[in-house]
């Protein structure tokens, strides 16, 4: 895999990590939130998933095998993903505004946004950052990427579940609607 490619998905990687702490300046006041423990089990997911992708100690044994092979137009393939993730999350992010955050909330004066990446995916940040994720297993083609993905994923429907209840008590009326007309996570499927 071309060094530029890592370099690539690395860049892709930080431009969404400093979108999301530009904007926890602009994040209305948190007036009900998910369980401690369960933000607890999605950051421990999230930390071991990422770990698993970006870490060197996880390429030895059989977790280091490649399953995809180390060719350009893979390694290009899974960086063209990753920067289109990272970008769909973004703008994602950037429609939710000030009720966005890290964990499973209602915000102060909470809008249920269904305009934008929101009329496409309930969870358009889930999404981006799935598709994002994929993109850089396929350029990383190790086992290690494909299980990383996978406990990030688990993470992911974790928290959109603690989302889901959440926006079906805070919007009993126009969430169960909303759901109606649009998938949770891909676009017309699911």
């Amino acid at each position: 895999m071309a060094i530029d490619t890592m370099t690539g998905i690395r860049w892709a990687w930080a431009v969404l990590a400093l979108v999301w702490l530009a904007g926890l300046a602009s994040t209305k006041r948190t007036v009900r939130a998910q369980s401690a423990g369960s933000r607890l089990f999605q950051l421990l997911a999230f930390a071991l998933g990422f770990a698993l992708m970006a870490r060197k100690w996880f390429e030895s044994g059989w977790l280091g095998t490649r399953l995809f092979p180390d060719i350009s137009g893979v390694a290009v393939t899974g960086l063209a993903l990753t920067m289109a993730g990272c970008a769909f999350a973004i703008w994602a992010r950037i429609a939710l505004g000030g009720n966005w955050s890290g964990r499973a909330t209602v915000k102060q004066d909470h809008e249920l946004v269904t305009t934008g990446p929101y009329a496409l995916a309930r969870h358009p940040i889930c999404t981006g950052i799935a598709l994002a994720v994929v993109g850089t297993a396929l350029a990383g083609g190790e086992w290690r990427h494909v299980l990383g993905f996978l406990v990030i994923l688990f993470g992911m429907l974790a928290k959109m579940s603690q989302e889901e209840r959440l926006m079906m008590q805070t919007f009993p009326e126009a969430y169960p609607l909303y759901r109606r007309r649009v998938k949770a996570l891909i676009p017309g499927v699911l």
